[in-house]
């Protein structure tokens, strides 16, 4: 039964350290990764603000195109009597003749000036899209930094645990050999060792996705070199709930978004009252019969296009308009509510983990580290039995991995408020 223990412990120690070896394999970054570096890249690079950016600045074109006057038309015109010939009986008849004018349509005064604003406001709402893709890939970027610092941290522990497990197995192989102990506590502590090798796997395969989300959001290949999160740690926040809500009212692209499209809306509901108004045509031609007998002839011509179908088309146009409106007027409302709550969401996640963090450093984390410490004097002197101190081992692998995930939530939601409020935090 000994000759069994023996090789179960060489053939567990022979897979920790294939994997240590396949992990060593994966190539990474020499230095840590900052942050602030990641996102300045991100925001260089990544092709959705990149798209964003790039249909803002579109934007920005289309004013001065439905604020100028349409294109005047030229024409030329030529009349001949007798013959389907040019310039027939262009000296022998008084009806023969050629002509050169243009002619140019004319909205009713005001409605061009209103067609430029409303595409002004179609800009400033692109602008706040830009905006708001920019604050979301950079929020998913700090997401994917944190989780991977977790994972880093969390396979530390897993390293350092193991090297505790051992001690742990050498007292009950002690225990074993001496006859104070079981087979059974040796088996456990090598069972544990197992889960410890399938969790270190867990953690590396959450590792390599948490990799790949990364090097997406910063357009980076795939097969490119891993990134090597820096430390992780908790950032102190001094604001309250009010001033980041006051921030996020004034500063957040959703609701500034939601408050360019009221002004649009408005904007479009006297757009629509002003094709009651008439639009004007002026045209202008001078026309040239025989130069040695007549003289030259100018038209001037001011057409008029009366909308004398309200009650089907501008009438209707308005109510659209205003219907429109009081939509937009809604969903501000509507987005207002959102931010409000989102920012408040993420607030009570960042206040409770900072509270809870403090619970870990200064109560949970250091006492299940001294009970463990005690547990394993106590065992190996026979004093405790092996199911205490396992116990107290566990409760030192989770605390330690639950703190270190609470360090990671608390400062993904900071990365969610600095998204919300446009503030930096760090």
């Amino acid at each position: 039964m000994k000759l069994r223990s023996l090789l179960m412990l060489l053939s567990l120690n022979f897979l920790l350290a294939a994997l240590s070896a396949s992990a060593q394999e994966v190539p990474s970054s020499a230095q840590p990764a900052k942050l602030a570096d990641l996102l300045t890249e991100a925001e260089r690079s990544n092709p959705e603000i990149q798209a964003a950016r790039q249909a803002s600045e579109s934007a920005k074109h289309v004013p001065t195109q439905v604020s100028t006057l349409p294109d005047p038309q030229f024409v030329l015109q030529h009349v001949s009597v007798g013959s389907p010939r040019p310039f027939a009986g262009y000296t022998n008849s008084d009806f023969a003749y050629v002509g050169l004018g243009f002619s140019q349509d004319i909205p009713y005064p005001g409605k061009l000036r209103l067609r430029g604003e409303i595409a002004k406001k179609d800009a400033d709402v692109s602008q706040q899209h830009y905006e708001s893709v920019r604050r979301m890939v950079l929020a998913n970027v700090k997401t994917a930094y944190f989780q991977l610092a977790y994972l880093a941290k969390r396979r530390a522990i897993l390293d350092g645990n193991g090297q505790l497990l051992q001690q742990v197995e050498q007292a009950a192989e002690a225990h074993y050999r001496s006859g104070m102990g079981s087979q059974q506590e040796v088996i456990q502590a090598q069972l544990q060792q197992t889960k410890l090798l399938r969790e270190t796997t867990e953690n590396e395969l959450e590792a390599g996705k948490a990799q790949s989300a990364l090097k997406q959001l910063l357009n980076r290949p795939q097969v490119s070199l891993d990134l090597e999160p820096g430390e992780l740690s908790e950032t102190t926040v001094a604001y309250t709930y009010e001033q980041l809500l006051s921030s996020a009212q004034s500063n957040n692209p959703e609701i500034g978004g939601a408050q360019k499209m009221i002004e649009k809306q408005t904007l479009q509901v006297d757009s629509a009252r002003k094709d009651f108004y008439p639009d004007f045509n002026l045209q202008y031609i001078w026309q040239r019969t025989d130069p040695t007998q007549f003289r030259a002839y100018y038209m001037v011509t001011l057409g008029v296009r009366i909308p004398i179908y309200r009650g089907r088309k501008q009438q209707p146009e308005v109510a659209q308009a205003q219907a429109d409106q009081s939509r937009a007027k809604n969903e501000y409302q509507a987005q207002s509510q959102q931010v409000a709550y989102q920012l408040r969401q993420q607030y009570l996640s960042m206040e409770k983990s900072a509270q809870l963090l403090k619970i870990y450093r200064e109560g949970l984390v250091p006492q299940a580290h001294a009970e463990l410490e005690a547990g394993l004097a106590a065992y190996q002197s026979n004093r405790q039995d092996f199911q205490a101190l396992l116990a107290s081992f566990l409760d030192v692998l989770k605390l330690d991995e639950e703190y270190w995930q609470t360090v990671s939530e608390h400062e993904t939601a900071l990365g969610q408020i600095e998204m919300l409020t446009g503030l930096s935090l760090r």
